[in-house]
C-alpha cells in the first residue's frame, strides 16, 4: 500500500514527549522523504495529576488520552514509553504496535547538584522519587537514603531539586538524553545496582489496526532485537499481572550472538525480600520466555507479594 501523504502523531505534551516525536519524525523523513507529519499534543491524566498514580487508573494515566486520539482518528500514530504503557491487559481493541525503536539506554542516574556518587551520599539525604521500584532497591542497599515522593517531567523535576526540594535525582538515562540533560548526572547506575523497569529505553509506535498505509511506513523504524526484548518483558508483566504500587524490575537482552534472555526481579516494598529469576530463550520464542520468567517467580511466591501490597 502506498505511503500516505500525511501521518498525524499524538503524543503527551511534555518536553521529553515531545523530543521523542522528533526523533520518530526525524527517522520517518529518512525513510520516506516524501512523508509530511503534524504533531498532536495531547496533556494526559498521569501528567497533570501529581500525586499517588493508583489513585488514578496507574499507569493508564499516561497513555489513555493519547490512545483515545488514535480511535477517534484525530491522529494516525502514537509514540509511547513502553514502560508507561500497561502490560498487565491488552492494547485497546482496534489498535496495534507497528514498531519498536532501537532501544536506548535502560540506566537510571543519579543526579546531586554536587556531583556525589551513590555511595558518597551522606546518611540522611533526600532523594526525590516515587518509583516504588527505586524506593525499594534503594531501601535494600541504602537504608540510610530517604526518599520523598517526586513526581512530573524531568525538567519539573530538576526544577525541583534546585529549590531544595530534595537533595538528589534517581531519573532514567534516556530520559536525560532525550533533553539534553545528560550534564546533570553524577553518576549511572548499573543495572546490577538498580535494576530497571520493564520497557524501559524502548520507544513504540501504536496505530490503528486496519490503518495499513501507516503500518508500512512505520515498519521500517522498527529494530528486530528490540521487538524481541519488548515481546519477552511485555508478556512477563501480562502473566505477573503486577499493579502500579508492586515493585517489579527487569530487562531482556539479545547479545552479540543472536540469544535473548531475561532477568527479572520482584521486591517487597521496604526492599527486605527480593525474588530472582534469569532465564535463556533457547528455542522458546519471546512471548514463552516472559511466561516462562513470571511463572518462576511467582513459584518463588511473587503473587502474594504483588497482592499484598495496597493499590
Amino acid at each position: 500500500m502506498p505511503v500516505p501523504e500525511l501521518i498525524r502523531i499524538v503524543s503527551r505534551d511534555s518536553p521529553m514527549a515531545l523530543a521523542q516525536v522528533d526523533r520518530v519524525r526525524a527517522e520517518l523523513a529518512a525513510l520516506h522523504p516524501e512523508l509530511r507529519t503534524e504533531v498532536v499534543p495531547v496533556k494526559t491524566t498521569g501528567d497533570k495529576w501529581l500525586g499517588d498514580l493508583s489513585q488514578v487508573e496507574g499507569k493508564g494515566a499516561f497513555t489513555k488520552e493519547v490512545d483515545a486520539a488514535l480511535l477517534a482518528g484525530k491522529a494516525d500514530l502514537a509514540v509511547h514509553c513502553v514502560k508507561d504503557v500497561p502490560a498487565d491487559r491488552p492494547l485497546p481493541a482496534g489498535t496495534v504496535f507497528a514498531a519498536f525503536l532501537k532501544r536506548d539506554d535502560i540506566r537510571d542516574a543519579l543526579v546531586h547538584p554536587d556531583g556525589l556518587t551513590l555511595d558518597e551520599l551522606p546518611a540522611g539525604t533526600r532523594i526525590g522519587t516515587s518509583s516504588v521500584r527505586r524506593v525499594a532497591q534503594l531501601a535494600a542497599t541504602h537504608p540510610d537514603l530517604e526518599c520523598v515522593p517526586f513526581r512530573g517531567n524531568d525538567n519539573r523535576r530538576l526544577a525541583k531539586l534546585a529549590e531544595g526540594e530534595a537533595d538528589a535525582l534517581l531519573l532514567a538515562v534516556a530520559g536525560l538524553e532525550r533533553i539534553g540533560r545528560t550534564d546533570v548526572i553524577s553518576e549511572v547506575l548499573s543495572t546490577e545496582t538498580m535494576m530497571p523497569p520493564i520497557g524501559a529505553g524502548i520507544l513504540a509506535l501504536q496505530c490503528r489496526e486496519d490503518d495499513t498505509g501507516v503500518i508500512d511506513a512505520v515498519t521500517g523504524l522498527g529494530d528486530p532485537d528490540t521487538h524481541r526484548e519488548a515481546l519477552a518483558e511485555r508478556m512477563f508483566l501480562h502473566v505477573l499481572q503486577g499493579h502500579c504500587n508492586s515493585p517489579i524490575a527487569g530487562y531482556a537482552r539479545v547479545d552479540r550472538s543472536g540469544e535473548l534472555s531475561l532477568r527479572a526481579c520482584v521486591f517487597t516494598p521496604d526492599g527486605k525480600t527480593r525474588l530472582n529469576a534469569h532465564e535463556w530463550a533457547g528455542r522458546l520464542d519471546p512471548a514463552t520466555l516472559g511466561t516462562s520468567v513470571a511463572v518462576a517467580l511467582l513459584r518463588q511466591g511473587a503473587r502474594e507479594i504483588i497482592d499484598g501490597i495496597p493499590h
